[in-house]
């Protein structure tokens, strides 16, 4: 045991001390920051000119509405539906002419309403295309006379096609002025309908006895998250482990490690102190982002924003806690054998994607366990090891299962990363005085049996 404990130490002074374990510290919260912000600063960016769009109403009645949803957003909802809008018949009216419409200069469309003055669709199409050609137009869409009918369906055709968010968002606020444009003809109160229309709100509380389900909202976002966090914990650190079992492999220390140590204890030493660095790791990144979490909280409250932080019960605080050790531990435990078995750092590598592919099944598995966590396919995935870390904790927080299958579940987590270590060093006593290729799996078969 104290050779184990220097063992040990070792590999944990060895890790904290490390030039890459600072680095990665202070640059993991920025990285995760960067990758959660910055998608969607980039996706709501606007990079280029605003789109010049032209649009022919055969209708004669919907481009003022039209033009105001598209040009005003979000913001046209209530006077659409309020009945505000322009005369729909003063588009009828208008002279034989283009008519551009002025917008502010931070507008994402400019338009124009493009009048058929008696020329047939195929004439003014062409036309438009020759613009678009030209570019002096982006696009144009076509308001068909039918379009007010429930078959009725414009055309859009521009020179981008591949920009489906913003011909997503076009679409949304040309339904927008059409369905507007219904319940006019149809003599109908827009303001009385939205307000009639809008969605019933309905709280959710656990049968039972158990608590409002809203007041512990931060849960199910807490079992996967601990699924996730196993995942980058085993991506970050799998080869670091891989590393530390094959290290002596190439220099033949391990030679003279065996003559005083134990193969069993100094793989344990090894998986133990390596795991400690990655636990260290991660207990520094959550004592950050909860003091950055409070401080923003007690910030928005300051300035009279009612804040509520997701509540989360210590019984399922302390089961997140043991499942993403057993978790950990157990994929940790997988690397340390594979490590055993290759020669080098480059083949554990090229061989570590089974183990990876064995954890996202675990992922996967938490959605159908989501919907059904009480069926018998739920208790079975649940009570396998290498996905217990994950569909386990999402039936504690779906639907609590008696407590012997939670201890039951744990038990067996544990009994496993215990034979895999036994399993690893029984290979890696072997392996390590090893020369010459990869090791086979019939061999390695061989070699626990012989040992």
């Amino acid at each position: 045991m104290r050779k184990m404990l220097v063992v040990i130490r070792r590999e944990y002074t060895q890790g904290v001390r490390s030039k890459t374990f600072v680095i990665s510290t202070v640059l993991g919260p920025i990285m995760m920051i960067v990758f959660t912000v910055v998608p969607g600063l980039l996706l709501s960016l606007n990079t280029g000119d605003a789109t010049r769009l032209a649009v022919v109403d055969q209708t004669g009645k919907l481009y003022e509405r039209v033009r105001d949803s598209i040009m005003r957003g979000d913001d046209v909802e209530s006077a659409v539906l309020g009945g505000q809008m322009p005369d729909p018949q003063a588009a009828g009216n208008a002279t034989a002419q283009s008519q551009p419409t002025p917008v502010s200069p931070d507008a994402r469309y400019t338009l124009e309403q493009v009048m058929t003055d008696g020329r047939s669709l195929e004439d003014i199409k062409r036309e438009l295309d020759e613009r678009v050609r030209n570019k002096e137009l982006d696009a144009y869409v076509m308001l068909p006379r039918n379009v007010l009918e429930p078959t009725g369906e414009a055309s859009y055709y521009g020179r981008n096609l591949g920009d489906v968010f913003s011909i997503s968002r076009l679409q949304n606020r040309l339904s927008r002025a059409v369905i507007s444009q219904r319940l006019i003809e149809a003599n109908i109160d827009q303001r009385r309908v939205d307000e009639l229309s809008r969605d019933i709100r309905m709280s959710t509380t656990k049968a039972g006895g158990g608590g409002r389900e809203e007041r512990q909202s931060g849960s199910f976002f807490l079992a996967l998250g601990v699924g996730l966090f196993i995942y980058v914990a085993v991506l970050m650190y799998g080869q670091v482990i891989l590393s530390a079992v094959v290290e002596e492999k190439t220099s033949r220390i391990v030679e003279v490690l065996f003559s005083s140590i134990g193969a069993f204890p100094l793989m344990a030493g090894k998986l133990i102190g390596v795991s400690l660095v990655a636990l260290t790791q991660y207990a520094l990144w959550a004592l950050l982002f909860a003091a950055f979490a409070l401080y923003g909280a007690g910030m928005l409250a300051a300035s009279g924003v009612d804040v509520a932080l997701p509540q989360i019960a210590p019984s399922l605080a302390i089961y997140a806690l043991l499942f993403f050790l057993l978790g950990f531990y157990i994929y940790a435990t997988l690397y340390a054998l594979l490590g055993s078995m290759v020669t080098s750092e480059k083949e554990g590598g090229q061989l570590s994607l089974p183990i990876v592919f064995l954890l996202m099944t675990g992922i996967y598995l938490a959605f159908p366990v989501i919907r059904s966590p009480g069926s018998s396919f739920s208790v079975w995935v649940s009570m396998i090891p290498f996905f217990s870390p994950i569909t386990m904790l999402v039936r504690i927080v779906t639907e609590t299962p008696p407590f012997w299958q939670i201890a039951l579940s744990l038990l067996i987590g544990v009994a496993t990363v215990i034979l895999l270590v036994w399993f690893a060093a029984r290979v890696y006593r072997i392996g390590m005085l090893m020369y010459g290729k990869r090791a086979s799996i019939p061999e390695v078969l061989r070699w626990v049996r012989q040992t």
